[in-house]
């Protein structure tokens, strides 16, 4: 991985923070020097995230949130401020696969959680970290959407998945815009599947009992063969929370393994 000696001590929030990508991503950051908060819904899964971390105490933080009620995103905001001081990178992470099945088959409150979760909580996740980073005119958010943010292939049975990922592609691009006037620079990265629990449950809702099968078929769609690690995304995340990235803003990243060329 690349150093960037900039990222030293600066102050890291990351949803979604006990899966594949938050992990690897916690990690990379505190590989840097970071400082590190985690938030997710699951206490266990946490608590689980810090053994895998193993940061020097001061270093990394967890914190228990629902990001699809309000005042639960308010709080791992200002939790994560009275630990670190500031807010430097947001890497508004956290999103669920919701069930597959096609669009006529999808039961409403299903689609509602989807929304409530992917849509509505980095939407909030925004509203109340980006007045820090405008308040110090520097700050660099990393929003998570997926290759199915830029396209949507035939008959994925993922319709609100890829709905909320299409909603995260706009809402980046425009909050670029609005952000930019304070030198805070928003942009998003659009994976292609991953080696994390969200594709296993995604290959067993594809085909039942023949998972394997469903995995191979995904990965021969990908130039590149296979599934991205968790850490390949880190990687560009760190590059986006950089400075060498200092002219970036409002762009989506793929890291797909040309999945999408």
């Amino acid at each position: 991985m690349a150093v960037y000696p900039e990222l030293k001590d600066k102050a890291v929030l990351i949803t979604g923070g006990a899966g594949g990508i938050g992990i690897a991503t916690a990690a990379a950051f505190l590989a840097q020097g970071a400082k590190v908060a985690i938030v997710d819904i699951s206490a266990d899964a946490l608590a689980q995230a810090e053994k895998t971390l193993n940061a020097s105490a001061g270093y990394l933080i967890s914190i228990v949130a629902d990001i699809s009620q309000e005042e639960e995103v308010k709080s791992y905001v200002e939790k994560t401020v009275a630990a670190f001081g500031t807010i430097d990178v947001f890497f508004n992470n956290a999103g669920i696969e919701g069930k597959v099945a096609p669009l006529i088959e999808q039961n409403m409150a299903d689609v509602d959680k989807v929304f409530a979760i992917n849509i509505r909580g980095s939407y909030m996740g925004l509203k109340y970290v980006l007045p820090i980073m405008y308040a110090k005119k520097s700050g660099s958010v990393i929003n998570t959407s997926s290759v199915g943010g830029l396209a949507a292939g035939p008959g994925q049975g993922v319709t609100p998945y890829v709905t909320s990922k299409f909603a995260i592609h706009g809402l980046t691009r425009l909050t670029a815009v609005e952000s930019a006037k304070y030198n805070v620079r928003v942009n998003s990265v659009h994976p292609s599947p991953v080696e994390t629990r969200m594709m296993r449950s995604l290959e067993a809702g594809f085909a039942p009992e023949h998972e394997a099968e469903a995995k191979a078929n995904i990965a021969s769609g990908i130039p590149l063969g296979r599934y991205a690690q968790p850490s390949e995304i880190a990687d560009m995340v760190v590059f986006l929370a950089s400075d060498a990235s200092r002219f970036v803003t409002g762009t989506p990243v793929r890291v797909d393994g040309g999945m999408l060329s």
